[in-house]
């Protein structure tokens, strides 16, 4: 993915930084297109058939360090470090490559479902912090989980925040979205998945809630946690055996924790 382009080496070519154009200093896109910024980010969305890629603004640097080449024909900008910080959101850490691509298609459920009942399901209930969302599919991807569910109006958009959180994982841990929760938690049930809500209050700790078949984690949202329909759509509730001394941990730090424990269960079998 990227240290020649038109067959030349990068440092070789021409290019006239600093004409940047559309979204300064905002992070925003073009209509219908997610801009992506940071190495393992962009890298990943580079290498992912799926994105139709419109344009790539880098410093020579920044192309230097993906581990691949660029195909021949893609556009490239060249740029300075101060002119690509204009296009991303503040103080992001771009790292001299900011891409400029379409969203990733949808997901249905029912497909994600009919993979392999081994690998665990995310299920985010109103988690809203890109960052916390871009974390957890880092860590899905770590622990081979199948997915990640959310709720389509109450979680964050496909961003280059979120992107950059994940490292990558967005790019390989299918993301789907889905108009109502509490019937898609129908449909995970259906699949033969059980449903362990994550929660402080919790009697049963989680290693002691662990089936032996496949597995949903559903994690609530920051502070408030699950909504209690949500609850209502478990089939059972489980706590991880935190110190009195914490009240609770981030939601991201809770979700590495019980994909840990679903995968030294299933390798304990």
């Amino acid at each position: 993915m990227g240290k020649r382009v038109d067959g030349k080496p990068a440092r070789a070519l021409r290019g006239r930084a600093g004409r940047m154009q559309g979204g300064r200093g905002s992070g925003r896109s073009s209509p219908g297109a997610v801009r992506l910024w940071g190495r393992h980010a962009v890298e990943a969305a580079l290498m992912n058939p799926e994105r139709q890629h419109r344009k790539l603004w880098a410093t020579r640097d920044g192309v230097e360090s993906l581990s691949g080449d660029l195909p021949p024909d893609f556009p490239v900008e060249w740029a300075e470090v101060l002119d690509l910080a204009r296009l991303v959101s503040k103080d992001a850490p771009h790292q001299g490559l900011v891409l400029e691509t379409s969203p990733l298609p949808d997901l249905y459920l029912s497909d994600v479902l009919k993979g392999d009942p081994a690998r665990p399901l995310i299920v985010l209930d109103q988690v809203t912090d890109p960052r916390n969302v871009g974390a957890i599919m880092r860590s899905a991807a770590a622990f081979n989980a199948c997915a990640v569910l959310t709720q389509d109006r109450h979680a964050p958009p496909e961003s280059g925040t979120l992107a950059k959180s994940a490292s990558g994982a967005l790019e390989t841990v299918p993301w789907v979205r889905v108009v109502n929760l509490a019937r898609a938690l129908d449909e995970v049930a259906d699949a033969g998945y059980w449903r362990i809500g994550m929660t402080g209050e919790a009697d049963e700790a989680l290693a002691q809630a662990l089936p032996a078949g496949p597995v949903a984690l559903i994690l609530g949202a920051e502070g408030d946690g699950m909504r209690q329909n949500v609850q209502h759509h478990c089939d059972s509730l489980a706590r991880l055996p935190i110190s009195d001394a914490m009240e609770s941990l981030n939601v991201s730090n809770a979700a590495a924790i019980a994909l840990y424990a679903v995968a030294t269960r299933t390798s304990a079998q």
